[in-house]
């Protein structure tokens, strides 16, 4: 999860909402991503996107079968459908997303029964911290707004 908080902390240094993900495959870094929505003037440019595309990327294959995603914020409904496609085995989160959180909070695509494979989950892994860097990063954007 370090990693992935590395990752969001980029994310924050570039402008970008500060989320950060990485993907794991035999205790290696196979793929990262931080948000780029704005850089790349791109809706799907998330974090757990870009890292997933690398992943696949190194490991030739769309097929993530025996990786673990690690991601600061619960993913959206986006990529938790991208998880699910790359069927990544584990996802690990940090903190919750009560407006767009579909591994949990507003819905569970990821472990949904209907769909040909579900993801184990693993939640608020280091959450006050990942919290903590997106209230600051909103807080100063609602400041420079404001000004």
């Amino acid at each position: 999860m370090d990693q992935a908080i590395r990752q969001a902390e980029k994310a924050c240094r570039e402008g970008e909402v500060p989320v950060g993900a990485v993907i794991v495959h035999d205790d290696r870094i196979v793929g990262r991503g931080h948000n780029q929505t704005e850089t790349l003037k791109d809706p799907t440019a998330h974090a757990e996107i870009i890292a997933i595309s690398a992943a696949a990327d190194t490991l030739q294959s769309r097929r993530l079968e025996n990786c673990t995603l690690y991601v600061t914020l619960e993913p959206c409904a986006m990529c938790a459908g991208a998880i699910v496609l790359a069927r990544i085995r584990l996802l690990v989160y940090g903190c919750e997303d009560p407006k767009a959180g579909a591994c949990g909070s507003l819905r569970n695509i990821v472990q949904d029964h209907r769909l040909n494979h579900r993801v184990e989950i693993v939640s608020g892994v280091r959450d006050d911290f990942s919290a903590g860097l997106l209230k600051s990063f909103f807080h100063e954007r609602r400041i420079k707004k404001n000004q």
